[in-house]
């Protein structure tokens, strides 16, 4: 699990380093490594946009510069990730090679520029691509310095949604629904093209969804997605594969934060290791804590990925340079967000960029080292000191993982579904509804996983599926059987509604046995037409939509909650089901955050998942929990100010051993790292 990159099995402290901006001028070179050591850095990223200079006409490639690089490096005790060049093309290649640049889905091709302006189908782009990986694996790939293969860089990050629109891709789209469907008739099923009579009747009538074409028809529309993601993902794979010719070292490729276009569950398999660029929107907001929130999600989404520790491959050491207001982060709060991430799993902090760039789009997003004043700044120093406890804490945090007994259900494919409907509400908002059901867990301390449609459900004692909407084929059935088996699951409002072809269930919920409830139609109020729900003698607010259930008679289903108002009033608004051994909740309204807080505390304590802190944490703290050997807790204080915080137990603070117990005052933006007491 944790022996992924065995030459240097230790937290890795770097970042992006791009030294072909800088191979005019060999002083910042020498420089560079005299203040990695400064900074302890350990490990760095390079040849991420590389191509022109790895390859500065077609078929003359030049490696000696880098291996100068890794070797200096490797000479000073750095180790190199080491990329592969794709992630923006060359100047000769889009002149002499049309094809392969995106064509937009108003049909007209891309000029070069921008970054990922390559269309993933291109067979063209493909044999380049493989050429100059073979070239960089066999003139690297073994070199005792490199560590890590960097699979590309951020794939899909093109500024739009991923897709190219070109012939080349809309026969492949065909080829792959031919392999997907067999025939037209079962497609023109699957995505019910008697509507508007759009009836197929050749395959080469089918065209990617675009805004002056086809776009009414939902099973198009996510089937579109499918593809544009497994292309991709197939592309990816080609990569891998073309480095690997040369080369056994482990591969990974860094992926983005709730980035739609990419089934990030189904990239995974391919991959040694997860890796994602981290960049939130710090001091945006009255305080801290959504924020924290949401990050914490998507680190837990990568560790999820593969149910091991991830790299933090990118983050920002101060700002960045692309929204609307850069904010810098303030003190202390850079060690926190770093330590946040080990916390939930990651074994890496690393940065973009080591160097700010002297031209360019970022030549003013953050970096190490900025263009004046070396090592002498407050980043710098900051930097420095986290890199030195990561130095202190790694022997104890390295060989561990989180193990959590709870689980959210987070589906791309229904993600893309319920996104896409015309129904109750034009922004269904699912992201949203999952970090308002994942807030309560990182509120009380309690780690969890995200798990898609396809992963197995044992293991977990309690599993939440919010907004549901659409079933794949055997869901239904593996449900069934956790909660029979003893599992603890609960589901929302608008959940299965639709199959994986986007066509609505007919008949009754595939779950109704499960949950022993009928559905029957949803409002959606505006505003001014507020509701509540009453549980445990409390008025709870609603949100906007609200599902109209009834109990189904003679199945033993309790009414834990119901409407207070509106015609609807006294109907079922949470239900719970006992099943086999397990049980079943159908929370049929979109609520605020202090029922789910409830809600979610009293489950807590039913399934046994409560942690020693559940219940203790005040405002902005968090807790999370790595295990192996010994378990270390991550006790992290978001709020700008001082907070107390009584532990429940005595402990051992993580480098020095000394003990800890009781009160605690947490400083601002602090991270207090703690093993048991010997």
């Amino acid at each position: 699990m944790n022996e992924v990159i065995k030459k240097y099995p230790r937290l890795l402290h770097g970042g992006d380093y791009n030294p072909e901006q800088w191979l005019d001028s060999p002083q910042v070179l020498e420089e560079d490594v005299r203040l990695m050591k400064e900074a302890h850095v350990n490990c760095v990223s390079l040849g991420i946009f590389s191509w022109a200079r790895l390859e500065p006409e077609e078929g003359e490639f030049h490696f000696g510069w880098l291996r100068r690089i890794i070797d200096r490096l490797y000479e000073n005790g750095i180790y190199t990730i080491l990329a592969t060049p794709t992630g923006a093309m060359p100047h000769w290649m889009t002149a002499k090679y049309e094809e392969v640049r995106q064509m937009s889905p108003e049909g007209v091709r891309n000029l070069p520029g921008r970054r990922h302006n390559f269309c993933y189908t291109s067979p063209v782009m493909r044999k380049k691509m493989k050429k100059i990986n073979h070239e960089l694996s066999r003139h690297l790939g073994d070199h005792p310095g490199v560590i890590l293969w960097h699979i590309s860089n951020e794939y899909g990050g093109n500024g739009s949604d991923a897709s190219c629109h070109c012939p080349c891709c809309q026969q492949a789209f065909r080829e792959w629904l031919k392999e997907k469907y067999k025939t037209l008739d079962n497609l023109n099923h699957a995505w019910w093209t008697t509507f508007w009579s759009h009836t197929y009747t050749d395959w080469s009538q089918i065209h990617s969804p675009v805004p002056n074409g086809e776009s009414s028809l939902h099973g198009l529309n996510l089937d579109w997605k499918r593809f544009v993601s497994h292309q991709i993902q197939d592309f990816c794979l080609e990569e891998i594969k073309a480095v690997l010719k040369y080369s056994v070292l482990p591969v990974t490729t860094n992926m983005m934060e709730y980035f739609k276009p990419l089934d990030y569950f189904r990239f995974a398999p391919q991959l040694s290791i997860i890796s994602w660029d981290n960049y939130p929107e710090w001091h945006s907001q009255e305080d801290e804590i959504n924020v924290a929130v949401r990050t914490a999600a998507w680190h837990t989404m990568m560790r999820s990925l593969k149910k091991a520790p991830f790299l933090m491959m990118e983050s920002t050491p101060s700002i960045v340079n692309w929204k609307a207001v850069n904010t810098q982060k303030r003190p202390g709060l850079h060690e926190l967000s770093s330590l946040q991430a080990i916390a939930c799993g990651s074994n890496s902090v690393q940065y973009f960029q080591w160097r700010k760039s002297r031209g360019s789009a970022e030549k003013f997003h953050g970096a190490v080292v900025d263009h004046r004043n070396g090592s002498d700044t407050r980043v710098f120093r900051e930097v420095s000191a986290l890199g030195s406890r990561m130095e202190q804490i790694s022997d104890t945090v390295y060989a561990t993982c989180n193990r959590p007994k709870a689980a959210l259900v987070f589906d791309w494919e229904n993600w893309w579904a319920v996104e896409d409907i015309q129904g109750p509400r034009k922004e269904m908002g699912y992201t949203d509804t999952i970090l308002a059901h994942f807030k309560p867990f990182w509120e009380m301390g309690i780690d969890v996983d995200f798990v898609n449609e396809d992963c197995g459900l044992e293991g977990y004692r309690l599993v939440a599926a919010p907004l549901n909407y659409l079933y794949k084929k055997g869901y239904a059935k593996k449900v069934k059987d956790y909660v029979e088996a003893g599992g603890c699951y609960v589901t929302t409002y608008f959940s299965g509604m639709v199959d994986e072809t986007d066509l609505c269930i007919l008949d009754k919920h595939p779950l109704e046995e499960v949950l022993g409830i009928r559905t029957e139609e949803m409002d959606a109020a505006p505003a001014h037409r507020t509701n509540s729900i009453r549980y445990e003698g409390k008025s709870y607010p609603t949100g906007c939509l609200r599902e109209i259930s009834h109990v189904v008679p003679g199945g033993g289903t309790q009414v834990l909650a119901s409407y207070e108002a509106d015609y609807y009033a006294d109907f079922p608004a949470l239900t719970r089901k006992n099943y086999g051994s397990g049980k079943a909740y159908y929370l049929a309204c979109e609520t605020e955050e202090g029922f789910l807080r409830d809600f979610y505390a009293a489950l807590a304590e039913e399934t046994g998942i409560r942690t020693e802190f559940t219940g203790s944490l005040p405002h902005g703290v968090t807790v999370s929990r790595r295990e192996g050997a010994e378990a270390v807790w991550f006790v992290q204080n978001f709020n700008e100010t001082e907070t107390e915080i009584n532990l429940p137990g005595s402990y051992a603070r993580v480098p020095d051993g000394a003990p800890v117990k009781g009160r605690v005052t947490l400083k601002p933006f602090a991270c207090l790292i703690l093993k048991a007491a010997d």
